[in-house]
């Protein structure tokens, strides 16, 4: 899987309101409001305003284009310069990657609380949050490093061709909800999450951008920030569905609602809207007044928000359109006129003259002779060898007796594969994070429906390096045994599963994948994945390592992503 980057810089929005219940004076923490310095209370909002009680920034930075910072990180185009900091598409020099950049003065009133939310920010480690890469106060710079993703469509960008499909506005409201309700349990909140905050992968996976950054890069906090990441959540589904911002201000490209008639249902602005997501939408804004149809109680948090979608029967995408193929067509082949001139009326049929048997012409009688010449000669070169055969069995040579009959040792058959007995088996995990070390025992017990499954992850179906580089296990044959194949059984099938069979030195190998020596390696859509070497490898321990795995629904516990669990392992030699 490739190397994350960002689609865009997390640059400033200058349109829209911010979440209802946004204050500038208050702490993000739920119910418990923190005292903060006045002199470091909000900054410009995102309709440029600037807030009461807010100390004066400080100079943003002259920079330009070229420019180099710790010499890695070059600047190449200047995004958004708003309220003394500037944003900023740059390139990793060293990893020779795109990246994007938040620079502003270490002077400046915010300096401080950016650095410690993207700090706090790059702690999480989700990848369903653009990745914060470095922090740094330098040379009178305070600046932040982040991924660029160059493959991914702003959520702004995607609503201006329309509303979303059903599907598509379902995975944005449940993926976004799981992010945010893992984040609001590690302490981080969002706060500004916009249209401009959420993108699509080319993958189809939804990524959060900015997360506690954008909030303090503007000074916005909020009294209850769960109560505000939810809000935020129930207007992009409500955008999503309708093509319109939830409120009578325009925003992020996008009409608001006629004036004075309040916040009505996603399915009372436009028609077809699915229901259960109208619903939805309305649970997640009750807090402005809004009430669902069915009386459901509202979504106060991001988790609440989450176990509702998941309570939701699945909403799955629409069906791939065919073209309709076109009419049959009649050729004149078909009608038996192929190859022959059309007839004009009144005009006479002339007779076909039938040309000769292809063996009854010159040429044919020539080549019978030929045949018949070589046949002769072949009969006569047979008998001769067969007589000459015969009187050197007469002068006496003897034809080996069995027990000297000499063995050619290439005209053996091979051995028969046999079934190798596995005696242990241990996950592997070099980075110490392991999938599910209590189960490994279930792929080698001979029920297949018991099994060890992964956890389930967001890129796929390659393994993102900098998330996995792959998941395994390591069997234990007893002794050392020559291998010569592996079969291995799967619970999901689907594009795509690669599996590769290594020699180890031990259950917990020393050294890394790429030292060990490779057996053999597969890759399947089905649910049957068959490795054979070219020739056996001689080795107690096999390691199978997986760095390959196909997208699968929510299953059990396991939510939908990608992910693959593993049944039955067999090997022979």
């Amino acid at each position: 899987m490739a190397e994350r980057s960002t689609a865009a810089v997390d640059v400033a929005d200058n349109s829209g309101d911010d979440p209802l219940t946004a204050k500038a004076d208050k702490a993000a923490a739920d119910g418990v409001a923190e005292a903060q310095d006045t002199a470091d209370t909000s900054a410009q909002d995102t309709d440029g305003e600037r807030r009461s009680g807010e100390k004066s920034a400080g100079t943003a930075p002259e920079l330009h284009s070229g420019h180099k910072l710790a010499r890695r990180y070059r600047l190449e185009e200047c995004v958004t310069r708003l309220d003394g900091f500037s944003s900023w598409r740059a390139v990793d020099e060293k990893l020779r990657r795109a990246v994007g950049v938040h620079l502003l003065p270490a002077d400046h009133p915010r300096a401080r609380s950016v650095l410690a939310a993207a700090r706090s920010s790059a702690l999480l480690g989700d990848p369903r949050f653009v990745q914060v890469l470095d922090a740094v106060e330098e040379n009178e710079l305070v600046y932040v490093v982040h991924e660029w993703l160059p493959d991914a469509t702003e959520l702004t960008a995607l609503l201006a061709a329309g509303p979303l499909e059903p599907h598509d506005a379902y995975q944005l409201v449940s993926q976004v909800s799981q992010a945010m309700a893992a984040a609001h349990r590690e302490g981080l909140a969002h706060l500004r999450l916009t249209p401009g905050a959420v993108l699509r992968t080319s993958t189809g996976q939804w990524r959060i951008r900015g997360l506690a950054v954008n909030a303090a890069l503007r000074g916005i906090s909020a009294e209850r920030p769960q109560r505000t990441d939810t809000e935020a959540i129930g207007a992009l589904l409500y955008a999503a569905l309708t093509q319109r911002w939830p409120y009578e201000n325009d925003a992020h490209g996008l009409s608001g609602l006629p004036k004075d008639v309040g916040l009505i249902a996603p399915d009372q602005v436009r028609a077809g809207v699915h229901r259960g997501l109208s619903e939805l939408a309305m649970r997640a804004l009750a807090n402005d007044g809004a009430t669902a149809s069915r009386q459901e109680p509202a979504c106060t948090t991001p988790d609440e928000l989450a176990k509702a979608v998941a309570a939701m029967p699945r909403i799955r995408p629409p069906e791939p359109e065919f073209p309709t193929p076109p009419d049959y067509q009649r050729t004149t082949y078909q009608q038996g006129t192929y190859g022959r001139p059309q007839s004009r009326p009144g005009t006479a049929t002339q007779p076909l003259s039938v040309p000769p048997a292809p063996l009854e012409s010159r040429t044919g009688r020539a080549l019978k002779w030929a045949v018949s010449a070589l046949l002769i000669a072949a009969l006569g070169l047979g008998s001769w060898q067969v007589a000459d055969k015969l009187l050197d069995h007469d002068k006496g040579a003897e034809s080996p007796r069995p027990s000297e009959t000499i063995t050619n040792q290439d005209d053996e058959k091979p051995k028969t594969p046999l079934p190798l007995k596995i005696q242990d088996a241990e996950e592997y995990a070099p980075d110490g994070s392991p999938q599910s070390r209590e189960t490994v025992g279930n792929t080698y017990d001979s029920d297949s429906s018991s099994y060890w499954r992964t956890k389930y992850y967001f890129d796929g179906p390659e393994l993102a390096p900098s998330v996995k580089r792959g998941v395994g296990i390591v069997y234990d044959l007893g002794s050392d045994k020559d291998v010569s194949s592996a079969s291995i059984g799967l619970r999901y099938g689907g594009p795509r599963t690669t599996i590769t069979a290594y020699a180890t030195d031990s259950m917990s190998p020393s050294g890394s994948v790429d030292s060990m020596q490779k057996i053999a390696s597969g890759q399947t859509s089905a649910t049957t994945l068959k490795l054979s070497a070219d020739k056996p490898v001689k080795s107690r321990y096999v390691l199978l390592w997986m760095t390959a795995m196909p997208y699968s629904p929510q299953d059990g516990y396991s939510g939908a992503g990608y992910k693959q669990a593993i049944t039955d392992v067999n090997f022979t030699g």
